[in-house]
């Protein structure tokens, strides 16, 4: 009988917190990770979220990068996933594979932004072709000076700094500048931290990098944005809210997303947390400096989500200067 009590006392302690001599139940965990880019967003709304609930739900959120992000996903390691770009291909035949079904949530605009040191005083501005020459494979260990670019800037080492492999600002990077997703040079300094790279730009006069928008807005006073020149307008457009809600910042402005297994959707709290990311994204994206959706979208999130609309309308790859509203309208399907 001793025995049988003293067994039961451990299952207690392993399964949940003893209190007066009542289990108390573990608190449940919202399991978030991804993006880099998306991680202020869902950062600032986990912490609200949380405070909202007082303690009641615990929100995790991760930094592993959109791609690694998504190989956690499609194992069902996480219940949301962060993303700066929309789901691949090869990620969504993994998810079919472990049955993992999503919604797929649009939360806020992007920009990804051309920057160089503040002491660059050879050029504001920049076309998506010189971009190319400087970026694409074929570049590497052959163009490692400004002056290979355009004869007019210095003949010094160009010296690059950009998102790492596993970054969704990587692949949509690469696809829009190259042409196609993660074709890329490999000699460049590459991060999944964007704080690494901001400090490795400030602290050379020949550095030329990309990184978030929210990210430049956070240091400009450490680096200076590069006009990206639009071959539509015959003009150099600098990065702006107003530039990227009216298309004219391309092709470097793009929808960025949380994705949602519909399995954890189906819990209460995980429920909950996705409602209010969409009914306060509208006002609390701009406070971590990212450029907020019209609300009608964040209204369609909601109805596909309560006709359990799941799947994606991007059919594996990023549409390069298509609108969000547009592509909201789309079939929503598994591939």
């Amino acid at each position: 009988m001793k025995l049988k009590m003293h067994l039961a006392s451990l299952f207690c302690v392993c399964s949940g917190v003893i209190f007066s001599g009542v289990v108390k139940a573990e608190t449940p965990v919202i399991k978030v990770d991804g993006s880099s880019t998306v991680f202020p967003i869902t950062e600032a709304m986990a912490e609200e979220f949380q405070n909202l609930k007082k303690g009641q739900i615990r929100v995790t959120v991760g930094i592993s990068g959109t791609g690694g992000g998504f190989k956690k996903f499609c194992r069902g390691e996480t219940d949301i996933q962060d993303a700066s770009r929309p789901i691949q291909t090869k990620e969504m035949e993994e998810c079919k594979k472990a049955g993992i079904k999503f919604y797929e949530l649009p939360i806020a605009y992007d920009a990804t932004v051309v920057v160089v040191n503040p002491k660059n005083n050879w050029i504001n501005d920049i076309t998506v072709a010189d971009l190319k020459k400087m970026w694409e494979p074929e570049a590497q260990g052959k163009v490692t000076e400004w002056a290979q670019v355009n004869d007019k800037w210095p003949k010094e080492k160009l010296k690059l700094y950009g998102a790492g492999s596993d970054s969704g600002t990587f692949d949509y990077f690469t696809e829009a500048i190259v042409g196609k997703a993660k074709a890329s040079r490999g000699d460049y300094s590459a991060s999944e931290n964007d704080n690494t790279l901001v400090t490795g730009i400030a602290s050379d006069k020949f550095a030329l990098g990309y990184l978030p928008l929210a990210y430049y807005e956070e240091n400009k006073s450490k680096l200076k944005a590069l006009g990206i020149f639009n071959p539509n307008t015959k003009s150099a457009v600098l990065p702006s809210k107003a530039a990227v809600e009216n298309s004219t910042y391309a092709p470097l402005s793009r929808p960025i997303f949380i994705y949602v297994n519909e399995a954890s959707y189906k819990k209460a709290e995980i429920k909950e947390f996705v409602e209010f990311y969409l009914s306060n994204a509208e006002k609390m994206v701009p406070q971590v400096k990212y450029v907020a959706l019209p609300a009608k979208i964040y209204t369609m999130g909601k109805t596909h989500l309560q006709k359990n609309k799941l799947g994606t309308v991007f059919g594996g790859h990023s549409d390069i200067g298509m609108k969000i509203e547009d592509l909201m309208k789309k079939e929503s399907k598994l591939e």
